[in-house]
């Protein structure tokens, strides 16, 4: 019998690791293991793998000279001072630690499936690196008195974004793959795809994440009880001229497609945070101003704060935190 040719590190990528283990991740997941996998085997493999088209590509990361990728290496013959480089390479070029734990865990869990397909024996390669301690960034979330001032700034639809955002556990993925369908917005009960909608709820069951309308994962899937002061900004976003039908995203573009969080990441919340001093706005501070407004006054002592402080209770999106 022929030899059997000795498996590298990018065969069994590209032959065993993605299609039988990447391809079970979601989106989020398989996004994630083809960015880091970038730091592992050069990126036009990576592109080659995962059959992505370098040049229409919008990441365009290419090989870094010198950079100790791992594609040609034996797959047996790696070892933690293999690791060990990738990630003080990484470290020597500015990336945080963050993104070299990222590194060296793919790594690791890439090692743990090969020892599960007996593809390698012995410990782990990168169950020996180490990495130095990170250092986290500091949480920030806005007061009450903060929020208002933001809303203030805002216009559509990031100031309708950031309400729920902050009036309800959504997340961004969340808002922004939310279709007509699935929000009741009467005092009857509806119906969505088979599901029963209580009078006055959302529910949550899609996001849309990288231009991609998936579900979401099986914990965050739940209905939610739209917030007193929420429920007149919803009704005059279902009273626009058009994209209000059922299959409707409720934040959409001029051209019907559901927003783009990152766009207005971009353009809006980073303007609006360096004019106010706030240069850290971002979705997840909103995220975290919900809970912890939430923690400290309660939903019903929240609701009632805004309600309070309504000049016009059906005013445009949020003028009751004006």
């Amino acid at each position: 019998m022929a030899p059997q040719p000795i498996m590298t590190v990018a065969g069994f990528v590209e032959n065993v690791f993605v299609p039988e283990h990447v391809v079970t991740k979601t989106l989020s997941g398989r996004t994630h293991y083809q960015a880091i996998l970038k730091h592992v085997l050069t990126p036009e493999e990576v592109n080659r793998v995962f059959q992505v088209d370098g040049e229409s590509s919008r990441t365009k990361l290419k090989a870094v000279p010198d950079w100790p990728y791992l594609g040609n290496v034996p797959l047996r013959d790696i070892r933690p001072d293999h690791v060990q480089q990738l990630i003080s390479a990484a470290l020597g070029r500015g990336y945080s630690t963050q993104t070299a734990q990222h590194i060296r865990n793919v790594v690791s869990v890439m090692f743990e499936y090969a020892r599960r397909r007996r593809l390698v024996a012995g410990d782990n390669p990168a169950s020996h690196v180490t990495l130095p301690d990170m250092a986290r960034k500091e949480s920030h979330v806005l007061t009450l008195a903060q929020a208002k001032e933001v809303l203030a700034a805002m216009h559509y639809p990031e100031k309708e974004m950031t309400l729920i955002a902050i009036l309800t556990s959504m997340n961004v993925a969340e808002i922004c793959g939310l279709q007509w369908k699935r929000v009741n917005l009467t005092e009857a009960w509806s119906t969505a795809e088979g599901e029963t909608l209580p009078p006055g709820s959302i529910a949550v069951r899609k996001q849309w994440y990288r231009c991609q309308l998936g579900s979401v994962k099986k914990g965050r899937s739940r209905i939610l009880q739209i917030p007193e002061p929420l429920l007149p900004v919803l009704l005059e976003l279902s009273r626009r001229s058009n994209h209000t039908g059922p299959d409707d995203f409720v934040f959409v573009s001029r051209a019907g497609t559901p927003v783009n969080e990152n766009n207005i990441a971009g353009r809006r919340l980073k303007a609006i945070g360096q004019d106010l001093q706030m240069p850290w706005l971002s979705w997840h501070v909103f995220l975290r101003t919900h809970t912890a407004l939430a923690y400290e006054l309660g939903r019903h002592l929240m609701n009632a704060e805004v309600m309070r402080t309504s000049k016009r209770p059906a005013a445009v999106a949020v003028g009751f935190w004006i």
